[in-house]
């Protein structure tokens, strides 16, 4: 999916984006250190960017990878160091064209 161009995202546009629950996305903050969100003096979690796609890593790395916390942990270590490209480019182009052709069906049907 495309991230739009914010500066700031709350949790429920980031699982929107995500296609997870809010729950997930805490989850995640939790055991990934590379997910540091910004916090307002109300507490709410406002998420860059950077954060939004590292994220999206995460989920390919669960989901789309089926490693487990420990090693997906392991592998975006990995691709933060830049030992090995980021799983992100090719799904992400990948989800990018699976949109275009909903929205083309969408159009022709």
């Amino acid at each position: 999916m495309v991230i739009p161009d914010k500066n700031y995202f709350r949790i429920g546009e980031v699982s929107k984006i995500l296609g997870v629950e809010p729950y997930v996305v805490r989850y995640w903050e939790s055991e990934f250190r590379t997910v540091r969100p910004v916090r307002t003096r109300s507490d709410q979690r406002l998420y860059r960017k950077k954060d939004v796609e590292q994220l999206l890593t995460i989920k390919n790395l669960l989901y789309g990878e089926m490693f487990t916390i420990a090693g997906a942990r392991k592998r975006l270590t990995d691709i933060n160091r830049g030992k090995g490209n980021t799983p992100l480019d090719e799904s992400g182009k990948l989800i990018d064209i699976k949109r275009k052709l909903r929205e083309i069906k969408e159009v022709v049907s």
